[in-house]
């Protein structure tokens, strides 16, 4: 109990913030229709969200390291609720783009003040309730977060406005809280080529990862409504993607700890190839069957990042680990920035099993692929132990590092060299 009233300012900061960044994805999708953006049109912001995101995972620490925590939540907060309030000031699917920038940056800026903020107040005793917590009110919120949009009329200025409130409101736990700032850690340095030096294949995941998250939540939405789903109907089918990655977690945990991760990685893409399948061929012939899919789908793909993450850290050093998550990070932003866009345009000119026939084809490559570095090296002999990572930020590795330390199997060094 003391743990949570030690971190409730961050952990209340967490569930307003992705109620507010968390809705108004679908929320712009389901206005864009409303307002009759071309379905492309609808991707790029999704595509423009991400690259906010990117610049503001890169930007943050910094910001953090000149101005103090404080100060930077504060800043990228306003970024965010500016970015909302914009909406129907300037009603262009362009200018709608730039201010998903702005919601990008803020999303990006906020975890990170909230991560460092929490790495740094953690304890070798509290580290594993402490981190357990933060996942659960991560998930939980982003949950919440996909069910807003049923209680939200699309193109109206009062919903922009009150996920603005919902925004403005996650200042105030942080900007009150009586608890000294800590320290600002350094940044960590952004390596790509040190994730693939690791593992070619943890890259190839996480952005595999990236094409199903992104153009799933970003697009979504507009696949909902070609086959005919409601409002509500769409929120729940957003969120049955989410709770099927939450109920993922620990038996794909398990199965990871427990067997080669390249195994699961392969297991897990087959079965979003099936759940893409089933989805194409179903397609809208029951709201119940959709729902069921879209859980299903979630299961499946959700947690290829935190297995790719993992299979990663299996061949990298202790030193290595907090510059390793943020070039994990920087693939699925990239891969995040391209496939909404790319996805919608699809949708465009082949209909709405184009999003899913996308998806399927990303994992199908992924297993071959899998298949493949199976050939070039054994698995690792030394396991880390498999950790859900929130994929928030670049220094989201400072608060799981730790957790990672502990193998599976012997304490021997790394592999490295055959790679």
């Amino acid at each position: 109990m003391r743990m949570i009233i030690t971190f409730s300012a961050l952990f209340l900061s967490v569930i307003l913030l992705q109620l507010s960044s968390g809705g108004v994805g679908p929320l712009d999708a389901l206005s864009g229709i409303a307002l009759n953006f071309t379905t492309e049109q609808i991707g790029l912001l999704g595509s423009a969200h991400f690259l906010g995101f990117f610049i503001g995972c890169w930007w943050s620490p910094r910001l953090m390291g000149s101005v103090g925590h404080s100060r930077a939540f504060a800043t990228f907060t306003a970024m965010g609720a500016i970015g909302l309030l914009g909406h129907f000031i300037v009603v262009d699917p362009y200018a709608w783009a730039l201010m998903r920038v702005a919601s990008g940056l803020c999303v990006a800026g906020c975890f990170t003040v909230v991560e460092a903020w929490l790495q740094s107040k953690v304890t070798n005793e509290n580290r594993g309730r402490a981190m357990g917590t933060y996942r659960v009110v991560d998930m939980v919120a982003s949950l919440g977060a996909q069910l807003v949009i049923s209680v939200l009329e699309p193109a109206s200025y009062v919903s922009y406005n009150l996920l603005a409130l919902i925004c403005c409101a996650a200042l105030l736990p942080i900007t009150l809280t009586t608890s000294p700032q800590p320290k600002t850690p350094k940044a960590p340095r952004l390596r790509p080529k040190l994730a693939y030096e690791r593992s070619p294949l943890a890259v190839a995941g996480v952005i595999v990862a990236a094409l199903s998250s992104a153009s799933f939540r970003m697009v979504g939405p507009v696949y909902g409504t070609e086959v005919g789903l409601q409002i509500g109907q769409i929120a729940w089918f957003l969120a049955a993607f989410v709770l099927g990655g939450a109920i993922a977690q620990y038996p794909v945990g398990w199965l990871a700890d427990k067997f080669d991760r390249r195994w699961v990685l392969i297991w897990l893409s087959a079965a979003a190839v099936l759940s893409c399948a089933t989805t194409v061929t179903m397609g809208a012939s029951s709201t119940a069957m959709i729902m069921l899919n879209a859980t299903f789908f979630g299961f499946t793909s959700f947690p290829i990042y935190s297995v790719s993450a993992a299979h990663a850290n299996d061949f990298a050093t202790s030193e290595e680990r907090v510059e390793l998550s943020a070039a994990l990070m920087f693939f699925f932003a990239v891969g995040a920035i391209g496939t909404p866009l790319f996805a919608s345009g699809l949708i465009e000119r082949f209909g709405p099993s184009a999003l899913f026939i996308m998806i399927a084809a990303g994992h199908a490559l992924l297993i071959v692929f899998g298949l493949t570095r199976m050939l070039a090296r054994p698995t690792a002999e030394r396991r880390t132990r498999y950790v859900y990572a929130p994929r928030t930020s670049f220094t989201v590795g400072r608060i799981t590092k730790r957790q990672r330390e502990k193998p599976n199997r012997t304490e021997e060094t790394p592999q490295k060299d055959d790679k």
